[in-house]
C-alpha cells in the first residue's frame, strides 16, 4: 500500500493521523512526490492519495469507513 505525499502537507498530516489512529499506518510506503517530477505532475495537489498493489486509489478527503472498504479490499 502507497501513501503520496509531500512534506509539510496539512492534508497529508491529517491522513497519516488518521491513518495512524486506525491501525492502518504500518501497511503504508510512503511516496514523497517532490522527489520526483513525474509524480508532482500526475498527483500535484490531488495528494494525499492512498493506493493498492492492484493500482486502485482513493483520493483525500476520507473517512474511517472508506478506509475499512479499502482496505478490506486487499
Amino acid at each position: 500500500m502507497k501513501l503520496y505525499h509531500r512534506e509539510e502537507c496539512h492534508l497529508c498530516e491529517l491522513a497519516l493521523d488518521l491513518l495512524a489512529h486506525n491501525g492502518f499506518a504500518e501497511r503504508l510506503k510512503l511516496i514523497d512526490i517532490d522527489t520526483d517530477p513525474t509524480l508532482g505532475i500526475e498527483f500535484g495537489l490531488r495528494i494525499p492519495v492512498l493506493e493498492r498493489e492492484d493500482g486502485t486509489r482513493l483520493d483525500w478527503p476520507f473517512t474511517k469507513s472508506d478506509l475499512n472498504r479499502f482496505f478490506a479490499l486487499t
